[in-house]
Formats: structure tokens, C-alpha cells, sequence
């Protein structure tokens, strides 16, 4: 098992930090993966690399701290021997800032125990400590190569951030009121704020998911053989839930971190304070769990939701923790009553020029893939859909983004197997919890079919449908599949509702959660209703939108089909068929500010949260874009 760097040391100088524990981990890490891939060389090369590996064992870290307090050197074979050691040394340098793995910790139990400390004022400490750490690493490896002749000429630094991954401050775990039979979690310490290095690209064993994640009739957890240091552990905001995800500290799972990091709020400190329970509990990577274990389990005596993710190459993908965190949030709400939605949800602000024309004047995304509707009784005693989201971050799919797109995801992100070809991904801030957190009526709820080619002048949008009419297309939920799952690429599948995770029910019909789903159906029925009402005021619209994003590529449209709609060719549907369902919403949504602020009688804006339905790759982000592009805004 490949070893992760944790970094609990305090240097001030170069020379403590030659000397200090974290580094001489380090050089023990870096020397054994440097044999490892020496011990792989054969033919005329493995003479050499005996040579070698036998050089490299009998370096030590006082080598470093000789070199960095030599004045001169006493001949030339001592000066090329502290030159040789330089050149190693900086390529654990480059070995630090690419491959490796580290965590930066800090204990600040202040925050709890006096309340001295918030998780800003620790958030403001952890950054300091990356930054200086980063700054001493940069300070100590100049002064190396200046001290063995290597720092004449240009200086070439090889970017400026040698941070670790992530830098966390951490609280004991035993201030978390977990139930009593999950003890032993108690031990792990909960990082309550970060600093997470961005830019960066973690290579996972996989990238992409093929096992489902179902109810389970067992607890997956086994306490006995969970070992409390080799976890991480990260108390999370879902929706309205509480829910704490444990990390194993092995390569291939602690990559995770900083992905979880970038998509989901911490939960709030007050809820720690005030020994609130967990409502779910999420394992990734237990090296003890065996291949039945992948799903969830609901505890019915302790009132936790448990889900579980065993230690395996192919499960090693970040889709592996996102999509069960959901889970585990979507079980939660459908139990609470609610509806999740598989959805990006964007709340549309809608201001009116001096000659009272409505304009876009800002999109906030309350959902980038995933949130609930809550029926929630208004002043005049009528219940409607209130919208909730769930991130704060999008994992985005970047085959259907433009290059500008990408340009401005640059420098916040963190990104999985971009060499791998199709399905790279990158985890990029999009919203704010105070918006997802938000509840707002639903204006407008449609489903995105990507397959459907729409001839070029014929609306994109059927948004006025009868309810019953627009339910069964979400019922159906048909898309095209992109190949990140496993539907071949170009066929269409068919998922209950765009699989609200878990799927309910099976592509023959079989229902495969069948308490979960009856409830689920009671709260269809529900929604189903305010809908109606909703619509018979003028308050909300329901119906089908037309992305064509996977339209070139789906085998049923024929090459006449794609020159009839007005495209040059299949490649260019991707591009330009959210181009043509952006434009005709933002010509409703216009529309709808004006129906809206004249029954509310508001005059200076309005806001219109508008829900797109569907499973990975229907176009729900790229849509989203080519709105932000044709209207001047921000991509987030």
C-alpha cells in the first residue's frame, strides 16, 4: 500500500524542517518508490539499478542538513557527491507536488472545548500554515541547490505551490455524538475546516461506476476491525441532513478527500456543539469489508442511515462517493416526506429595464445534480414545492464544456484521470451554501430528453403540458447514455424518475426497494397535487426540454435525420443543441418574470427557479453554460 504523508511537525527554518519527522517519512516514502520502480528494470538496465538502489538506502536526512551547513566543500568528489544528493532531493520535490499525497494537521479542540476558536478563525490558521509550509519547502529546496552550485543562471520554479493536499484542522472525534454502536468512529478526529490545494489531477484505479449501490440487509460496518488512525473523517452538510464520511487513509481512497472537500459544506459547528446525531454515516475504502457490503443499511435502533464502500480498485472513483453520499440524502428525504429530484436547479434573477422589458441579470444555481422538493405550507394555508439543493460544487463531466469553459474552471478545481480520455472529470465551485440552502417555489419543472432531434426553428421547449402527460416522460426516464456508466455509449436506457439514487425501480418494472418506493409513491402523489394547484393559478409550469445533446450520437437518428434539423454533422449536435434549448429559455423565462411580477405586483425583480430533470450527460450543466455565455454572465 502506497504510503500518505501526514504532517504534524511545527518548522520555522530549513533546518528544522530537515530535521523534523514529516520530512524524514518522506525521504523513507519517496527512496522505497524509487527503488520499487528501479526493482522493475531488467536486461542491461538492472546492473545499474542494483548500483543505484544500493546508493539510494544509505541516504539519510543529516545528508541534507551537512550539505545545508557546509561553508565549502572539501574536493571536488565531496562537491558532486552533495550535488547528486541535491539532484535526488529535488526530485522529491517534484515527486512532493505531483503524486504524493499529504495532510497538513492541526488539533484545535479550542473550538468546542472554550470556544476561543471558530472554524473561521481556524479556517484563517490552516491557510496561513499551508502557505508557510509551501514557503519553507520552496526556501529550503533553493538554498539546497544554491549551496551545490545548481541556483546560477535563470531560476526556474516550477510553480509556487508546494502546499500539501489538503490542510486540515481537526477536533477529537469523541465530541461527536455518535450512537452507541459505532464507538469506535468516536476516535477519528472531524476536520471542521481546510485548505485544499486546487489544480490539481488525482489518477484513480477507475473512472467510472459499474456497481450499483442498493439497500442492504445487514450492517456493513464491522466496528472490531475498524482502526481508528487510518481514517479521515469529514462531518458534511447534505441538504438537510448530517451526514459524516470516513476516508481510509490508503492511496486510491484518500484522493477522495479533497473531492468531498470541493463539493459539499462542512455540516455546522452548533450541530457538533449541541450533540446532534448523525443521520447518516458513510464508509469509503474499508479494507475489511467484502464485496456483499457495497450499499446501505438503515439502523433501526440507532436511527442512522449506514453506507458503505468497500476497499476495491474498481470502486475507487470519486462517482463512488458522491453518488452514495446522495444516496444515503435521498433515502433520508423520501423517509421525511419529501421528493428528491435528479436535477440542476438555477434560480434565475429577472430585473426590468426603464422601458419595462424583462433581462437575466444573474443565474445562481441551487442544484448542480441533485435536490428536493418540500411541500411547504404558505400565509393563505396552501401547500407548494419548495425547492432545496445539496452542493456547493458541480462534478463535471468535461467532454460537453467548451474550451472556454474550461479556462474558467482553471485554478479552483479538482479533477480525476483527465489522461484516461473519455469521462475526466473535475470538481468546481459553483454556488454558495446560503443558496442551496434557500427555499425556493419551483417555477417552472421540466425533463431533459437528449436524444430527440428538434428541427432548427421548432421550439426546443414543451413546457405546458397537462401534469399527468409531463409525469410519465420523469417516470420513463429515458436518456442516451454517454458510456460513464455501464450503457454503451449511444444507447438509450430507461431509469425510474432519472434514478433519484437508488433506483426504485428496474428496467423489466421489478421494483427493487419496495417499502422506499411506496413511500416515494405517497410523496409523488403529494407533489403531484400542489402541482396541479400550482398550475391552475399560473404559478408553475411542467413539461419536456430538448437538449439533443447525445442526439449525434444515438444510433436511431440517421445521418438525414441530423442534416434535416440544420447540423452540418453529429459532432456538432453536442455543441449546438443546448445552444438552441438555452436560448428558448431564456425567452420563457422571460415570460414567466413578466406573468410573475404582475401577480405579485413586485417592481424591481423577480426571481425563477427552474428545475431540469435527468440523469449524467443530458445536458443539464452544458445547457446551463451556453445560457451563461449567450447572456454575458459569469460561468459561476
Amino acid at each position: 500500500m502506497e504510503e500518505i504523508l501526514e504532517i504534524r511537525d511545527g518548522c520555522s527554518t530549513p533546518e528544522q524542517l530537515l530535521k523534523s519527522l514529516a520530512f524524514a517519512r518522506y525521504l523513507k516514502i519517496y527512496k522505497q518508490e524509487f527503488i520499487d520502480d528501479l526493482r522493475q528494470r531488467s536486461g542491461r538496465q538492472r546492473h545499474e539499478a542494483q548500483q543505484k538502489i544500493a546508493a539510494i538506502k544509505d541516504i539519510q536526512p543529516r545528508d541534507f542538513l551537512e550539505i545545508l551547513g557546509t561553508e565549502r566543500f572539501p574536493d571536488p568528489l565531496s562537491e558532486e557527491r552533495a550535488r547528486s544528493l541535491v539532484r535526488f532531493l529535488d526530485g522529491a520535490f517534484h515527486h512532493f507536488r505531483g503524486t504524493a499525497y499529504s495532510r497538513l494537521v492541526r488539533l484545535q479542540n479550542d473550538v468546542v472545548s472554550t470556544g476561543t476558536e471558530t472554524p473561521e478563525t481556524v479556517k484563517d490558521k490552516v491557510t496561513d500554515k499551508a502557505l508557510h509550509l509551501s514557503d519553507l519547502i520552496n526556501e529550503s529546496r533553493r538554498r539546497l541547490l544554491l549551496r551545490v552550485g545548481l541556483e546560477r543562471g535563470v531560476r526556474r520554479t516550477p510553480g509556487t505551490d508546494a502546499a500539501p493536499n489538503v490542510t486540515a484542522g481537526e477536533i477529537s472525534g469523541h465530541y461527536f455524538n455518535l450512537p452507541a454502536g459505532y464507538v469506535a468512529l468516536a476516535h477519528v478526529p472531524l476536520t471542521i475546516a481546510a485548505d485544499i490545494r486546487t489544480g490539481v489531477d488525482y489518477a484513480t484505479p477507475s473512472n467510472r461506476r459499474a456497481k450499483p449501490f442498493y439497500e442492504l440487509e445487514h450492517n456493513p460496518l464491522d466496528e472490531a476491525s475498524f482502526v481508528p488512525n487510518h481514517w479521515v473523517a469529514v462531518p458534511l452538510q447534505v441538504g438537510a441532513w448530517l451526514i459524516v464520511a470516513y476516508i481510509h487513509k490508503s492511496r486510491g481512497c484518500i484522493e477522495m478527500e479533497p473531492g468531498l472537500l470541493n463539493i459539499f459544506p462542512f455540516a455546522p459547528i452548533e450541530d457538533i456543539e449541541n450533540h446532534r446525531r448523525p443521520d447518516g454515516i458513510f464508509i469509503f475504502g474499508d479494507p475489511n469489508a467484502a464485496d456483499h457490503d457495497l450499499g446501505y443499511w438503515w439502523d433501526e435502533r440507532h436511527q442512522v442511515l449506514v453506507g458503505m464502500v468497500p476497499n476495491r480498485d474498481e470502486l475507487k472513483y470519486f462517482g463512488y462517493c458522491k453518488k452514495p453520499i446522495l444516496t444515503l440524502h435521498n433515502v433520508l428525504a423520501i423517509r421525511a416526506g419529501e421528493v428528491p429530484l435528479h436535477c440542476g436547479c438555477t434560480r434565475y434573477v429577472v430585473r426590468f429595464d426603464e422601458h419595462d422589458e424583462p433581462y437575466i441579470a444573474d443565474m445562481l444555481i441551487k442544484a448542480d445534480d441533485m435536490g428536493r422538493v418540500r411541500l411547504e405550507r404558505g400565509p393563505d394555508n396552501r401547500t407548494r414545492p419548495i425547492f432545496y439543493g445539496t452542493e456547493t460544487g458541480a462534478f463535471a463531466c468535461l467532454d460537453g464544456f467548451s474550451e472556454q469553459a474550461k479556462l474558467q474552471m482553471a485554478g479552483r478545481e479538482v479533477g480525476y484521470n483527465k489522461d484516461t480520455g473519455s469521462n475526466a472529470r473535475q470538481i468546481v465551485p459553483v454556488t454558495d451554501e446560503a443558496e442551496i440552502g434557500r427555499g425556493d417555489r419551483l417555477d417552472m419543472l421540466l425533463y431533459v430528453n437528449n436524444f430527440t432531434l428538434i428541427e432548427q426553428g421548432a421550439s426546443t421547449l414543451h413546457a405546458t403540458m397537462d401534469t399527468e402527460e409531463a409525469i410519465q416522460h420523469f417516470r420513463l426516464g429515458e436518456r442516451v447514455a454517454s458510456g460513464s456508466t455501464g450503457t454503451h455509449r449511444g444507447n438509450k436506457e430507461s431509469s425510474y424518475w432519472a434514478n433519484p439514487f437508488p433506483l426504485l425501480v428496474d428496467d423489466d418494472g421489478t421494483v427493487l426497494h419496495p417499502e422506499l418506493h411506496d413511500k416515494f409513491q405517497e410523496n409523488e402523489q403529494a407533489f403531484i397535487a400542489d402541482l396541479n394547484v400550482a398550475i391552475s393559478h399560473g404559478e408553475m409550469r411542467i413539461g419536456v426540454a430538448y437538449s439533443q445533446l447525445m442526439a449525434g450520437v444515438y444510433k436511431n437518428n440517421s445521418d438525414e435525420d441530423i442534416t434535416r434539423c440544420g447540423y452540418r454533422g453529429r459532432d456538432e449536435v453536442e455543441q449546438q443543441g443546448p445552444v438552441r434549448l438555452a436560448e428558448d429559455l431564456i425567452d420563457t423565462i422571460k415570460e414567466l418574470a413578466r406573468a410573475k411580477r404582475e401577480r405579485l405586483g413586485a417592481t424591481d425583480e423577480v426571481s425563477i427557479t427552474v428545475a431540469l430533470v435527468g440523469d449524467s450527460r443530458t445536458g443539464k450543466s452544458e445547457t446551463a453554460e451556453k445560457m451563461e455565455g449567450i447572456l454575458g454572465l459569469q460561468l459561476v
